[in-house]
């Protein structure tokens, strides 16, 4: 498998509730996949999430990789979205973000 091969698609999960680390807790409308990517796939995928979601829409990227962790505020409020939190779970981090 290449680099930058197409992963499996996936439809995105939805899930319920997140608490963000001021304790504020948010309802997320979807989950994007990107454990085991690298960049810049997190990065594309967030982009590609916030175009397509509508404004007030929560949005979360699980990522793995520190780098695109560390990557993805900048993209969120590049594409009009507010960086809400970064969650740190067992294996991977849930970066959380709300479309304007």
């Amino acid at each position: 498998m290449g680099l930058f091969s197409k992963k499996k698609q996936s439809k995105p999960r939805i899930s319920g509730e997140v608490t963000l680390e001021d304790g504020e807790t948010v309802t997320v409308n979807s989950i994007i996949d990107c454990i085991g990517d690298s960049c810049p796939r997190p990065q594309l995928m967030t982009r590609s999430a916030l175009s397509k979601a509508e404004s007030g829409d929560i949005l979360a990227v699980d990522v793995d990789n520190p780098t695109s962790m560390e990557a993805l505020p900048p993209i969120i409020v590049e594409n009009s979205g507010t960086h809400l939190g970064t969650i740190r779970q067992s294996r991977h981090w849930a970066v959380v973000m709300r479309k304007n």
